[in-house]
């Protein structure tokens, strides 16, 4: 059965205007249910990490910031979101649904996050919506469990994976690779351990010729145990921020690649959805779709 954690908590309101689309993680779980992809059966509520967890990963200094509500107004600036407790219980819980995706994942092969992908979060501060690093903690869980795993994340959001590629710099056991908008957010890239980095306007045609040039490349050459994907959908030509030229079709068809890939090779995957701000919030909630359509069709 597909497991998707699913956060109510989102129905927290931000300031009217705020260009952040945060209506899709109501509506996303209502449209997979009224088409009969999901039913309520595949949705659980996760549980928000414990301090122990998140400094794993996150540093003491920086955490003690955001339970105490205590960021500096240029720290908040930089994170997109005004701080408060309730948005902090958001991140936390976030994070707690793809380190549950994760144990999920390793029994049925694929679990999935209706949030997430917060890869802007560095160890020791937030940035671009992001004030902790889902997939980083959940690789922290896994490589607890299994301290000889090998874990691959496949980042295909718009925008590179700034934090996480910081996080695991000197971590072998983590391989980062980040196909993203070579012009677009961050200004300052960190180094990945493979970058793609894309030009704007690039055709649907050359972005999926990219991605299957290098990801079967990087499957066989870091033989991955488990598997984190970003998913973002601000890849659309449609999008407002992402600057490329992708078609929703293409990023079905791109969806369908790295899951088959994981199939095929039998490695377990958890997926974040990452970013998405198409004007227009029926083409986020269709491209958001087709990746649970895509992960129901072929692995159950």
């Amino acid at each position: 059965m597909l497991s998707i954690a699913n956060h109510p908590i989102y129905h927290h309101p931000l300031p009217e205007g705020h260009r952040f689309p945060m209506e899709k993680y109501s509506l996303l779980p209502q449209q997979l249910m009224r088409e009969g992809t999901c039913t309520q059966e595949n949705f659980f509520e996760p549980s928000p990490l414990s301090e122990t967890e998140i400094l794993k990963v996150h540093t003491q200094e920086y955490w003690n910031k955001l339970a105490k509500n205590n960021l500096s107004r240029q720290e908040e600036r930089k994170t997109g979101f005004p701080l408060s407790t309730e948005l902090v219980q958001r991140e936390i819980t976030i994070a707690g649904g793809t380190v549950e995706n994760t144990f999920r994942a390793l029994k049925d092969g694929i679990s999935m996050n209706i949030a997430g992908g917060t890869h802007h979060a560095f160890t020791d501060r937030g940035e671009g919506f992001c004030l902790l690093n889902d997939i980083a903690l959940g690789c922290s869980a896994f490589l607890q469990q299994y301290p000889k795993g090998q874990v691959l994340v496949v980042d295909l959001d718009v925008h590179q994976g700034n934090g996480t590629a910081q996080i695991f710099e000197k971590e072998d056991r983590v391989f980062t690779f980040s196909m993203h908008g070579g012009n677009n957010y961050p200004l300052h890239k960190e180094k990945s351990d493979r970058d793609v980095p894309l030009p704007d306007g690039i055709s649907t045609r050359d972005y999926l010729l990219l991605l299957d040039q290098h990801l079967p490349e990087i499957i066989e050459k870091t033989e991955p145990d488990f598997i984190y994907y970003q998913a973002g959908v601000d890849i659309l030509s449609t999008d407002k921020l992402g600057r490329l030229g992708v078609s929703l079709e293409g990023c079905k068809k791109r969806d369908q690649m790295v899951l088959s890939r994981c199939k095929e090779n039998e490695i377990p995957l958890a997926v974040s959805m990452g970013g998405g701000y198409s004007p227009d919030l029926r083409d986020i909630l269709e491209a958001h779709s087709n990746t649970f359509r895509t992960a129901q069709h072929l692995f159950f």
